[in-house]
């Protein structure tokens, strides 16, 4: 493969990608679920906002999974993969009131951030171009996405 980017540096940022992947998978799981089982005052609100994110991350995961295959590494697709990979714990066994629900996915947006940036310095010095801007993107949504759920928590 002679695409520009060296062996190494195209395992490397597939292997970053790949927590990223995981990290979204685990993030839009943790959402849907949070879709499903949100109670209280602000159901409707809860309800309709955690499914325009949970398809926001469905829709993110194969461009993800396709940056790995195009750098020539596999995409991991398992949940065992995904568990061994993410930066995020699973959704809670029980739901959490809404409230909690809110401060879970305003940390699992904000932990989604950092392992994109993470990968933007080698995917940057590796002049990867379409890492780089799959991964702006990334931070850009889900940067965005925790400021609004953060705005849910004001008083």
């Amino acid at each position: 493969m002679d695409i520009g980017i060296n062996e190494k540096d195209r395992k490397a940022i597939a292997n970053g990608l790949s927590k990223l992947l995981a990290d979204t998978y685990t993030l839009y799981l943790t959402t849907h679920n949070f879709h499903w089982n949100v109670t209280g005052p602000m159901f409707n609100t809860l309800h309709i906002m955690f499914m325009t994110q949970y398809t926001e991350l469905w829709n993110a995961v194969d461009p993800i999974a396709e940056r790995i295959r195009a750098l020539d590494s596999m995409a991991p697709g398992s949940y065992k993969q995904f568990q061994n990979l993410t930066s995020l714990p699973d959704a809670p066994s029980s739901p959490p009131k809404a409230i909690e629900m809110i401060k879970i996915l305003v940390k699992g947006h904000e932990t989604v951030a950092k392992t994109a940036r993470s990968i933007f310095a080698i995917a940057s010095k590796a002049d990867d171009q379409p890492t780089a801007d799959l991964l702006t993107q990334r931070l850009d949504i889900h940067e965005k996405t925790a400021w609004m759920l953060r705005s849910m928590l004001e008083k």
